[in-house]
C-alpha cells in the first residue's frame, strides 16, 4: 500500500477527512501505526530526564494523542455509519488492540509519577483541572495495582472490548432477524398506501424491521390489536435465542461478570460504583435515589393514564382490552384528540426547513453563529451535507456535517461524533458530525419528520453546538469530553427551542404551500410537552434500573437467566408495571452492553435535572430567553468550557446555586 489517506494530514479545509479516498483496507494499518507512534511519544515523556513541566508533560501528552484521535475518530465514524461486514470485522479486531493500547498509558507508573510531581500552583485553571482529572483517571484505571493484578486488568479490558463489539454486532443484526413479516396486508390495516408499499418485499410479503428500542413507532398506526402485540413481542424477545447469530444472552452474562471482577480488582463493591465515582453523581446510591423516586411517581401516573386509554379502547370495535402492545396506539389517539396528530403535523416538518430554519435559526439568534453550505466538501455517502460555521464577526469556528438517513448496516439511533476536536494548543477547529436514522425519501421527494424526529434533530444539534462552540486549551477538555452525566445537558436543553413560538413559526411551514403551521396545531404541540410523560418516564427508568441492577452485582452474584434477572430486579425496585416494558431489554441494550453508557444510562435523567433548572432560568428572561444576551451567557459560561473546569462550577456560574431535583418532575408534569 503506497498511500494511506488516514496517515496523511488532510489538506481539505479544517483537515476534513478525505472520506471518498478512505477504504476499509486503510484502517488497520493506520491504527497500528498511530498506536506505535503514540507509544513512542509516551516512552519519550516517561524517560525525559528533565523535571516535569506543563510543556514537557501535559502538553506533550496532548500532542501525542492528536494523530491517534484523528485516525480513530474517522475509523469509528465509518464503523457506526456504514457498518458493512468488512468494517464490522475490522472493528472487532481493533477493539482488543485499543484496550491494550489504552492500558499501556493508564498503567504506566512513570507517567503517573511525572504528573504527580508537577507543580501547577501557578498554572491556569484548565491545566490544574487537567492534572486533577488525569490523576483520578489513573487511580480508577488501576495504577496502584500489583503487577499481577494489573496484568489481569489488561486481560479483562481486552476481553471486554471484544465482547462489547460482538454484542453490538449481534444486537444490530437482531433488528433484522426479528423483523415482523406477514403475507396479509389486512394485518397492517391503518397504514397508508405509501407506507404499505414501502414495506413490501420482492416475494410479496410485508416486512417491518425493528427500531433500536422496545415499543416500535409503527404500533401507533396499526389498527389490528394482534399485529401490534406481535410486533412488540418480536421486539421484546430479540436476542433471546430464536436466531442463534443474534442471541446476546451469553454476552450479557460474560460482560456483567467481567465488569464485576474489574470493579473488585480496583477495590470497589461494584461496577456501578466505579462509574458513579468518576461522574457528577459521585455514588451509585445517589443514582438509585434519583431513578427510584422518579420511577414511583411515573408508575402512579401510568395507572391514571390507563383509565383514559381504557375509555378509548371501549369505543374501538377492533379492541379486546389493552395490553402492552396497544398502549402507544391508544396514546397516539388520545394525543390526536388533543390536536397533535402526526399525519396533520408532518407536512409542516420538512427536514431541510427544520435544519436551516429551525436549529440554525435558533443558534444564530442565541449564539450569533451562521452556517454556510459547502457542497464542495463531501461526506462518505452522497446524501451527507456540509456547512461551514462562522461567528458573528466572520471568524470561522469549524465544520458541521450531517448524515440523516437510515441504511443497511448503520447503527440504530442518533448520535453526534466529534471527527476533529477543536483546541488551542493544536490550532485545530472542530469538525462535528450528526447522525440520524430517518427514512431516506425517494428521488425528488422530501423528508417529512414526525415530532419525535424534530426533537431528535434539535437534541443531536445540541451536542454539535457543545463541540462547535468549544474554546479550550486542550483537546481532551474540548466539547463533549465531559462527565457522562453532564454530556446530555446541552443536547436536552437545545430541545426547548423546537417549541419556542418564534422558532417554530420559522421552520414549521407546509412543504407544498409554505404556509405557517396553524395556530391550533402550534398550541396543541406546546400543550403536548408533558403528554405521555408517565409512559416515557416509566420505560426510561425501568431500562436505567436494569442497567444499574446488572452493574451492582458482585462477581459471584451473576445469574444464569437474563429474563428472570430483569424481572426480579424490577420487582425489587417496585416498578414491574407490565403495561410499560423497559425502553431497552438487556439483550438489545447497546448503550450499556455495547459500552459507553454501562452503569450510566441514568445520565440522561441526571442531566435533565440540570436542563429543567436552566430552562426555568431562560423562561425568567425576556422572550422566554430567546435572546442573544441569554444565549451568549450560556455560551461563555458553559457551552464553550467543555471540561476545562468542573461542570457543576459552570452550572453554578449561571444559576448561582446547585440544581433543584424538583425541577425535573415539574418539567415532566409529574410533580404533585
Amino acid at each position: 500500500m503506497t498511500e494511506n489517506p488516514l496517515l496523511e494530514k488532510s489538506l481539505l479545509p479544517y483537515q476534513l477527512p478525505r472520506w471518498a479516498d478512505i477504504k476499509p483496507e486503510h484502517i488497520m494499518p493506520a491504527v497500528e501505526q498511530v498506536m506505535a507512534r503514540q507509544r513512542a511519544a509516551w516512552e519519550k515523556i516517561a524517560t525525559d530526564p528533565n523535571p516535569p513541566t506543563v510543556e514537557n508533560t501535559v502538553e506533550a501528552i496532548e500532542h501525542a494523542g492528536e494523530e491517534f484521535d484523528r485516525v480513530l475518530s474517522v475509523a469509528f465514524t465509518l464503523f457506526s455509519s456504514l457498518g458493512t461486514d468488512e468494517l464490522n470485522d475490522i472493528e472487532a479486531q481493533i477493539g482488543p488492540k485499543l484496550s491494550e493500547h489504552e492500558n499501556a498509558y493508564s498503567l504506566d507508573k512513570r507517567i503517573y509519577q511525572r504528573i504527580q510531581a508537577l507543580d501547577v500552583s501557578d498554572a491556569d485553571v484548565e491545566t490544574q483541572y487537567w492534572v486533577e482529572k488525569e490523576l483520578k483517571t489513573f487511580r480508577s484505571s488501576g495504577i496502584e495495582l500489583s503487577d499481577d493484578d494489573a496484568d489481569r486488568l489488561r486481560a479483562i479490558d481486552a476481553e471486554l472490548s471484544g465482547l462489547q463489539i460482538e454484542y453490538v454486532k449481534r444486537a444490530t443484526r437482531a433488528m433484522s432477524d426479528a423483523a415482523y413479516i406477514t403475507d396479509d396486508p389486512d394485518q397492517l390495516a391503518g397504514l397508508d398506501d405509501d407506507k404499505l408499499a414501502g414495506l413490501r418485499t420482492d416475494d410479496g410479503s410485508y416486512r417491518i424491521e425493528l427500531a433500536n428500542f422496545s415499543n416500535q413507532p409503527i404500533q401507533t398506526e396499526i389498527r389490528v390489536p394482534q399485529t401490534r402485540r406481535d410486533i412488540l413481542a418480536a421486539s421484546l424477545t430479540r436476542g433471546f435465542g430464536e436466531h442463534a447469530e443474534s442471541d446476546t444472552r451469553e454476552l450479557v452474562l460474560k460482560i456483567a461478570k467481567l465488569r464485576a471482577e474489574r470493579a473488585a480488582l480496583l477495590g470497589y463493591e461494584s461496577h456501578a460504583q466505579v462509574v458513579a465515582a468518576r461522574e457528577m453523581a459521585g455514588d451509585s446510591d445517589a443514582v438509585l435515589n434519583l431513578l427510584t423516586s422518579v420511577a414511583h411517581k411515573a408508575v402512579a401516573a401510568v395507572d391514571r393514564d390507563y383509565e383514559n386509554l381504557v375509555e378509548l379502547a371501549e369505543k374501538d370495535p377492533d379492541a379486546d382490552g389493552i395490553e402492552a402492545g396497544d398502549w402507544t396506539f391508544y396514546a397516539e389517539q388520545l394525543r390526536a384528540q388533543q390536536g397533535v396528530e402526526e399525519a396533520k403535523i408532518m407536512p409542516y416538518l420538512e427536514l431541510t426547513n427544520v435544519v436551516e430554519n429551525g436549529i440554525f435559526f435558533a443558534a444564530n439568534r442565541l449564539y450569533g453563529i451562521s452556517f454556510e453550505p459547502r457542497p464542495d466538501l463531501a461526506g462518505y455517502v452522497p446524501s451527507m451535507k456540509t456547512w461551514e460555521v462562522k461567528d458573528e464577526d466572520g471568524t470561522t469556528l469549524g465544520l458541521f456535517q450531517a448524515d440523516f438517513f437510515r441504511r443497511p448496516g448503520k447503527k440504530g439511533g442518533a448520535w453526534m461524533h466529534s471527527v476533529i476536536a477543536g483546541c488551542e494548543i493544536d490550532g485545530t477547529k472542530p469538525v462535528i458530525l450528526n447522525n440520524c436514522n430517518f427514512p431516506e425519501p425517494a428521488d425528488g421527494e422530501l423528508c417529512l419528520l414526525t415530532w419525535d424526529n424534530v426533537e431528535t434533530v434539535f437534541h443531536e444539534f445540541g451536542h454539535a453546538l457543545h463541540g462547535l462552540l468549544t474554546q479550550t486549551r486542550y483537546r481532551s477538555s474540548a466539547g463533549t469530553n465531559v462527565p457522562r452525566d453532564f454530556v446530555e445537558f446541552p443536547s436536552q436543553l437545545n430541545e426547548m427551542w423546537a417549541y419556542h413560538p418564534e422558532v417554530l413559526a420559522n421552520y414549521a411551514r407546509h412543504y407544498k404551500t409554505g404556509e405557517i403551521m396553524p395556530s391550533e396545531l402550534v398550541e396543541a404541540l406546546s400543550a403536548s410537552k408533558t403528554f405521555g410523560q408517565a409512559f416515557a418516564t416509566t420505560e426510561f427508568t425501568k431500562a436505567a434500573l436494569v442497567d444499574q441492577a446488572w452493574h451492582l452485582l458482585g462477581v459471584d452474584e451473576i445469574p444464569s437467566d437474563v429474563a428472570a434477572f430483569e424481572e426480579s430486579a424490577l420487582e425489587k425496585f417496585g416498578i414491574s408495571c407490565p403495561l410499560v416494558p423497559p425502553r431497552y431489554r438487556s439483550t438489545y441494550f447497546t448503550h450499556t452492553f455495547g459500552g459507553g453508557y454501562d452503569a450510566g444510562y441514568y445520565s440522561y435523567m441526571w442531566a435533565e435535572v440540570l436542563v429543567a433548572d436552566i430552562e426555568q432560568w431562560f423562561r425568567e428572561k425576556t422572550n422566554g430567553g430567546f435572546t442573544r444576551e441569554a444565549g451568549m451567557e450560556l455560551r461563555e459560561k458553559l457551552l464553550s468550557r467543555g471540561s476545562s473546569r468542573p461542570p457543576m462550577e459552570s452550572f453554578k456560574d449561571i444559576r448561582g446555586r446547585e440544581p433543584r431535583p424538583e425541577a425535573l418532575l415539574e418539567r415532566r408534569g409529574l410533580a404533585e
